[in-house]
């Protein structure tokens, strides 16, 4: 029986680590992602102490681009490392695809509302309305999708 629970091997320290970081930063980017629609305030959420901040626009703001610069960071770093080492040993699944195909939307929109804040661009009514409900849903499809392989233990790469 021992050997049974000790023949399972243990992921290294820097991969467990990039994946807690990669929780993290999107729980924070999800957190103020949603806290960029008036929901906290107008449901109380920001009532509860400590959590105050979620009901100022600018701060959710600054903390949602900062967690979109780490994203990005980690983003990077990951598919950098696949393309450069690990792509001989590992085969990105399905579910890997569908999730990268919904953060690289994400990521785009994203791009587009950082673009569309600057100064001196200006994108009309239509296509920002068009913006926010395609960047809502890539986030949406991308947590059902993220649920669906958590529950069914689905990951992003394989061994090939």
């Amino acid at each position: 029986m021992s050997g049974i629970a000790g023949s399972r091997k243990k992921e290294p320290t820097v991969k467990m680590g990039l994946r807690y970081f990669y929780i993290i930063t999107l729980f924070i980017m999800a957190l103020t992602g949603f806290g960029q629609m008036p929901i906290y305030k107008r449901y109380y959420l920001a009532d509860i102490p400590g959590l105050g901040w979620l009901a100022n626009f600018w701060t959710t703001r600054y903390v949602h681009y900062l967690g979109a610069i780490l994203l990005l960071a980690l983003l990077a770093y990951i598919l950098f490392n696949h393309l450069a080492a690990n792509r001989k040993i590992q085969k990105i699944t399905i579910t890997g695809y569908l999730r990268g195909f919904f953060l690289a939307g994400i990521v785009f929109t994203g791009i587009l509302f950082v673009i569309k804040n600057f100064p001196g661009y200006l994108f009309s009514p239509q296509f920002i309305i068009g913006l926010n409900l395609s960047h809502l849903g890539f986030v949406m499809a991308f947590l059902l999708i993220n649920l669906y392989c958590l529950i069914f233990r689905k990951k992003w790469t394989t061994v090939n």
